[in-house]
């Protein structure tokens, strides 16, 4: 895939980028083998300053950076706003509370003494360089989700981001550089998916993160398991969004056409499938149905519109063939199911509902990343259980009801990372992102997120014999 900035309103190819060759990269790795050398011994004071005045100049540059992601991956402009903002705050929160998340921890007192030692205790010091291979989808939030947490607690970065997205991923590089990071302590690295096995194998790179596709995240799993190299992964998900009874419909049906369209349907953490169950069925089908058919979709430079653009070609191709298997193997377009008419340039998708969805059908079991929604029906909480398990992933996942055996219930079967009660997934700071099966392992975010790439270290002090 080459390395260019095309416009998925249009299809226009708007700026190409040369990849960077073998010795470019190795410049770039020893920078960031030096700076972590000297970054690692800076006090969280020194680190806190930095990242606070990175945000407070992605503050500045809100409306720039923002029309940047629109125009490289095509998310509406307000969303691409809000995501802007949604980092600036996250590297103030790091920057307030990464000394605290990485204090020294001491064991009790009679653990100590039965240790046989004087004192001990658990610090948490920085591994290194880390890897990170970053989607397209929240071109700024996947990366900063990272790159905050990595940078205040001691270790540097090196950023492989999406072959679509190469000003976005320069404009991070000179985010940093603007904030006054020393030289190597974050940088991009312009190129393709082949040089990313290599660049892991390096011996001054220490660990990876990923988030991305399950393939993608089989290849660097592999290639750091191999290295013996810690990694991260967060590989998408196909998540349930449950509707039982007692649940405010009107809400319930609000909540779930946000969480199927945001970022036009593009995003790991989107309710993916709809289970309601049978007495509310046909109120949420009908409701959910007319909300998605109204809205708007357009150029997402627009204010007004509500769903842009996918982010590639290919990527409307994917979700096409999984529409019509859908519809071939007798599954009912409720709405949508189709390229808007009258539109020939870019990358648009109506936004669909489907029912009498099988598992016969690929997109039971495969993650629809475009604004497309499967709806179920379910007799109770048991086969609403059953059936949002029912999928490889786990990642996230939403639960409407008001009924507290149910909510125990969803606590404690649903497979996923999250479970989100009467309200819509989303990441924060404060909470650990992640999930299980194939939707990945480790944890982003808050004090889990800060201590995945740190050596937490035992520090034992025997007794004086004299003593």
């Amino acid at each position: 895939m080459p390395i260019a900035t095309v416009n998925p309103t249009t299809g226009e190819t708007l700026e190409t980028f040369d990849a960077f060759g073998p010795e470019e990269i190795d410049r770039r790795v020893q920078l960031a083998a030096d700076a972590f050398a000297r970054h690692r011994t800076t006090s969280f004071a020194e680190r806190a300053g930095l990242l606070n005045r990175a945000a407070d100049l992605l503050e500045q540059d809100q409306q720039g950076i923002a029309r940047t992601m629109t125009t490289e991956m095509g998310k509406p402009l307000a969303a691409a706003r809000a995501e802007a903002a949604k980092c600036a705050k996250a590297m103030r929160w790091y920057a307030a509370r990464a000394e605290e998340l990485l204090a020294d921890e001491h064991p009790p007192e009679a653990d100590v003494t039965d240790s046989g030692a004087a004192s001990a205790t658990v610090r948490y010091r920085p591994l290194g360089v880390v890897l990170a291979v970053m989607p397209w989808n929240f071109p700024l939030w996947q990366v900063v989700r990272f790159a905050a947490p990595a940078l205040m607690a001691g270790n540097t970065g090196l950023l492989k981001h999406a072959s679509n997205v190469p000003r976005t991923a320069l404009y991070l590089e000179d985010l940093f550089r603007r904030a006054g990071y020393p030289e190597g302590c974050f940088q991009t690295l312009l190129v393709g998916p082949d040089a990313v096995e290599k660049i892991l194998r390096d011996p001054r790179v220490a660990a990876a993160t990923l988030t991305g596709s399950e393939p993608a995240g089989r290849s660097v799993a592999s290639v750091a398991g191999d290295e013996v190299k810690k990694t991260v992964l967060e590989l998408g998900g196909s998540d349930p969004f449950i509707v039982m009874p007692s649940a405010d419909l009107d809400r319930a049906v609000a909540t779930a056409v946000t969480a199927r369209v945001q970022n036009n349907g593009q995003s790991c953490i989107a309710a993916k499938r709809f289970i309601v169950h049978a007495d509310i069925h046909d109120a949420f089908r009908d409701r959910f149905t007319a909300a998605m058919r109204d809205l708007t979709v357009g150029d997402p430079m627009d204010e007004s519109t509500d769903v842009g653009p996918l982010a590639t070609e290919k990527g409307r191709e994917d979700l096409e063939q999984l529409v019509d298997d859908a519809l071939a193997r007798g599954a009912t377009a409720q709405c949508g199911g189709r390229r808007p008419p009258g539109r020939d340039r870019g990358w648009f998708y109506e936004p669909t509902v489907l029912t009498g969805v099988t598992d016969a059908m690929r997109i039971h079991r495969e993650e629809a990343f475009g604004p497309v929604a499967t709806l179920y029906r379910v007799a109770g909480a048991d086969e609403a259980v059953a059936l949002a398990n029912d999928s490889p992933f786990g990642l996230s996942s939403n639960a409407w009801t008001r009924d507290e055996a149910e909510i125990e219930r969803f606590s404690r079967d649903l497979e996923a990372g999250g479970v989100f009660f009467n309200g819509m997934t989303a990441s924060h700071p404060a909470l650990p992102f992640g999930g299980v099966k194939r939707s990945g392992y480790g944890r982003e975010l808050s004090g889990h997120g800060i201590r995945e790439f740190c050596n937490v270290t035992t520090l034992w002090h025997g007794k004086d014999k004299e003593a």
